[in-house]
């Protein structure tokens, strides 16, 4: 069957390559999914194991499919399958099991572990295949009523991750109800963490460089989320317009807007950084207002990357509840994709050069 792999540490080495098409009896216990894949999106991620910042082929290959925001129908299923049968609609979940006491317990997105395991990025083969078979226990359902959404469920995973870690650190304060949340950045991730705040009812702020109207501003209108400019609007002027937020989630890819959103927060505040910033970029920073403000002020800075299956289903509810809630939005992010293998060369030069794209994605078949 076909895929799309790389040669990890290799710039530019994207390739179409035949590999062999995977059976349920390659999961162990009888407990294999097999599923056609109808859609796979490409992301940050891709585009840096592209660029050869990271990535690693599994062992005995010299190749890495890549693919991690998966979405299919299953085919097949092992004897011992319980919770899936032909015809559902799935994603699996990114990363698996190492040996640290986190990943014993289920918790593999919290491995202690150097070397992890991680489908199409380190160590694993991704998605971007025709067929790919998977454990029970990484598989999760996707309802048939957002299958629209499709591989949208990974990125929404990212963010109920964010929010649950956000939840979890806050329970520190005994009572916290956030009432304004700045949204840095308004990429896929931005825009799905701009949902799941105004579904918990606050008052969102996305902010991004590029002045409206766009396609931003109008999801972020379909949302009832505020979209700023910082061409237009600087941060510090928004904050004396609306004060400071008590929740951040930072999603630029950018470390200066990384380190300057621990200016912005409020007392009792926290951030969630969700990107990762690959440029060796030197910063100055007020360190002192910074330490005296965060220490005086008991705010909290939480790095949030990858999610477990909880996180999946967590992450599903809501765009199920975003879909009730604001029907015919989140469809919007779903900007761009390409039909076909055979245009995989496209599906590159659009994550790499086209800025105005939200999410491209590679529409391999129909449900």
């Amino acid at each position: 069957m076909q895929a799309i792999a790389v040669h990890p540490g290799k710039k530019n080495s994207v390739h179409l390559r035949e590999i062999e098409k995977p059976n349920v009896s390659d999961i162990a216990d009888g407990k294999g999914v097999l599923v056609r894949t109808l859609k796979v999106g490409v992301d940050a991620t891709d585009k840096e194991i592209i660029e050869a910042y990271y990535g690693d082929a599994p062992e005995g290959d010299d190749f890495l499919v890549i693919g991690h925001e998966c979405f299919g129908v299953v085919e097949e299923v092992g004897e011992n399958v319980t919770a899936f049968q032909k015809g559902d609609f799935v994603t699996a979940t990114v990363r698996r099991p190492g040996t640290s006491i986190f990943d014993v317990i289920g918790t593999n997105d919290m491995t202690s572990d150097d070397k992890y395991y991680e489908r199409g990025i380190c160590n694993l083969h991704g998605f971007l295949t025709e067929y790919f078979v998977e454990d029970e226990a990484y598989t999760v359902r996707v309802p048939n009523g957002i299958a629209h959404l499709h591989c949208l469920m990974e990125p929404m995973s990212v963010v109920a991750k964010a929010i649950w870690q956000m939840d979890e650190v806050q329970r520190r304060l005994r009572v916290w109800k956030p009432k304004v949340a700045f949204v840095m950045g308004a990429g896929q991730i931005g825009l799905l963490a701009a949902l799941f705040l105004r579904l918990r009812g606050c008052e969102v702020y996305v902010i991004a460089r590029t002045p409206g109207p766009n396609i931003k501003t109008e999801i972020c209108d379909g949302y009832g989320a505020k979209y700023v400019s910082t061409n237009e609007t600087s941060v510090e002027d928004l904050i004396a317009e609306v004060g400071r937020p008590d929740v951040v989630i930072e999603a630029t890819g950018s470390s200066m807007m990384a380190f300057k959103s621990l200016e912005y927060v409020g007392k009792n505040g926290c951030v969630v950084w969700t990107s990762l910033t690959v440029v060796d970029e030197m910063l100055e920073i007020p360190a002192d207002k910074i330490n005296q403000e965060w220490v005086l002020g008991n705010k909290v800075l939480v790095g949030s990357v990858n999610g477990n299956r909880g996180h999946f289903e967590f992450g599903i509810e809501y765009l199920s509840l975003g879909e009730a809630t604001y029907p015919g939005v989140t469809e919007k992010i779903l900007t761009t994709p390409v039909k076909g293998f055979e245009k995989y060369e496209e599906l590159v030069r659009l994550l790499v050069e086209d800025k105005s794209a939200l999410k491209v994605y590679l529409d391999i078949a129909d449900g």
